[in-house]
């Protein structure tokens, strides 16, 4: 039987100065602070309903007969709903992100009450308002941003202390009172 002798052991070479141990750093920081970028984004993005805006409130007894009738809000904001499903938008925002750009629309339009998941951002009744075509536009103070000339707005409807109900939607982007927080535009209905 031959006899089995180990191989002498040679050490590998010494890394150059600034070699793989640099390079080993550079990626494992590179790796960290992707990871950390995932995070943030993950956390940052998705689904409206993570703003810190609260619960939105459902109401699922809302009855057409309680939306026809005037409509207003601040700087002359009208929207007029008729029993036919016809309505008249006067110098109405856009919702949501739409709210910063500062445009205002008018026109004829059209209405339809739903109820139904994925209609708006809560649960419930939603009020779909259609502006086909604008007829007339605006904007406010200080924004130069071109209208759309068409526009679908999707309202949550909620009651207020009184049971009144109320139409509104939410404006994003720092109309709250912080980054990332909402406000929202209430309509209110004429007595």
């Amino acid at each position: 039987m031959p006899l089995l002798r180990p191989l002498p052991r040679s050490r590998p070479p010494a890394p150059a100065p600034g070699g793989p141990r640099i390079v080993d750093t550079v990626l494992r920081n590179l790796l960290a602070y992707g990871v950390l970028v995932a995070a943030l984004l993950a956390m940052a993005g998705g689904k409206p309903h993570h703003y810190e805006a609260g619960p939105v409130p459902a109401v699922h007894d809302a009855d057409i007969t309680e939306i026809i009738g005037t409509w207003r809000c601040v700087d002359g904001t009208e929207v007029v709903f008729r029993a036919d499903g016809s309505a008249s938008v006067t110098l109405l925002d856009g919702q949501e992100r739409d709210y910063a750009a500062g445009w205002r629309l008018s026109g004829p339009a059209r209405w339809r009450l739903t109820d139904g998941p994925g209609q708006g951002l809560g649960r419930g009744q939603h009020l779909r308002l259609d502006l086909p075509a604008a007829t007339g536009t605006a904007s406010r103070a200080g924004t130069v941003t071109k209208a759309p000339g068409r526009y679908t707005w999707t309202f949550e409807l909620r009651r207020d202390a009184r049971k009144t109900l109320e139409l509104y939607f939410f404006l994003a982007n720092g109309t709250g009172s912080g980054p990332g927080r909402r406000g929202s535009y209430v309509l209110e209905k004429d007595a």
